[in-house]
């Protein structure tokens, strides 16, 4: 199902899909970190919770999500009741896959005595083993409600836990899980960046590492980047994260520059996301026809997936501190 069969060749790929959204009554979901073409096909472009909440708000039947697997399953976990398609099952997500369900429960289990505050990107099975789930704009907001004293377990994001626990003073243990598309930006290349374009603001998510979050002028979610950037006086700006957002930046203010952040090299596309990559326009067509891959979850599995979540909506409509992470909106990963 995940490769688009060659008779496809020669359909009007955009056509067909507009013709099988409104027969299936299908709403498009699109990802910031999705090519182009496909965020511009989208009925709603985000970022992961923020589009499944909008999903569910609908009437519609069936959900195209063009993401990866999490948030595929995060889309279900909200509408049970709808279909809810992913156009390449392989769609995964390196942080999902660091901390498989297992290890995780095993995890736990040799530390009774914390809670298992846990990122938006992981398994249904992994947030059902944990007590609140966060994403990268509602954690500040969340973490300021734990007690000082309360035992955390933070994961899968070593680098987004790493981030929290020294601008908040936490002393949470930290699950090593990493982006392996954050990971690859250079600092190197970077400063060489910032030396080519001096007071260019510098806009990174939580998931960099330390040795680029320290150059940052703005930490935050994809959405909180991409409010930044628009609000920003500044004509040029430099993006650290997935440069699919850039497409956003420019159609919003295409009098701005918008460079993304190097890899090692200082122009690979190391820092593209190769499981977001695997969602094509061929792909989303065949979904859409053929109702397939879908997303199936078990539905005691759901219910325990979901409190976390609950917990999580919760928690984050209580704005407490301050930052850029954690304020009021609860989309963002």
């Amino acid at each position: 199902m995940n490769a688009p069969n060659v008779s496809l060749k020669g359909l009007d790929l955009r056509a067909e899909i507009d013709r099988l959204r409104l027969e299936r009554n299908a709403i498009v979901l699109a990802h910031y970190y999705q090519a182009p073409e496909i965020q511009d096909l989208a009925d709603f472009v985000g970022d992961s919770l923020d589009l499944s909440r909008k999903a569910a708000a609908t009437d519609a039947e069936v959900i195209a999500f063009c993401g990866v697997r999490f948030m595929a399953e995060t889309a279900k976990i909200l509408s049970p009741d709808k279909i809810v398609i992913l156009p390449d099952m392989n769609a995964g997500c390196s942080l999902e896959d660091s901390c498989p369900p297992e290890q995780f429960a095993a995890f736990r289990a040799q530390h009774p005595d914390h809670i298992a505050l846990t990122y938006i990107n992981s398994s249904a099975e992994v947030k059902a083993l944990s007590d609140i789930i966060v994403t990268s704009s509602s954690a500040e907001t969340i973490l300021n409600q734990l007690p000082p004293e309360q035992k955390i377990i933070f994961g899968p994001d070593k680098h987004l836990g790493g981030w929290l626990n020294r601008r908040f003073g936490r002393d949470m243990l930290l699950w090593p899980g990493v982006c392996i598309v954050h990971e690859a930006f250079s600092e190197t290349e970077l400063l060489k960046l910032k030396a080519k374009h001096p007071g260019a603001p510098v806009l990174a998510h939580p998931e960099c590492p330390p040795h680029i979050i320290d150059h940052a002028d703005y930490v935050g979610a994809t959405s909180g980047i991409l409010k930044y950037a628009l609000e920003s006086e500044s004509e040029l700006l430099i993006v650290a994260t997935e440069p699919h957002i850039i497409h956003q930046m420019e159609k919003a203010a295409p009098h701005k520059t918008f460079i993304g952040a190097p890899g090692a090299d200082g122009n690979c596309n190391c820092n593209m996301c190769p499981y977001m990559a695997l969602n094509t326009l061929e792909k989303l067509y065949v979904a859409l026809r053929d109702l397939q891959p879908r997303i199936e979850i078990e539905e005691g599995l759901r219910l325990a997936a979901k409190k976390s979540l609950d917990r999580m909506l919760e928690m984050a409509a209580h704005t407490v501190g301050k930052g850029d992470v954690g304020k009021p909106q609860i989309s963002g990963d």
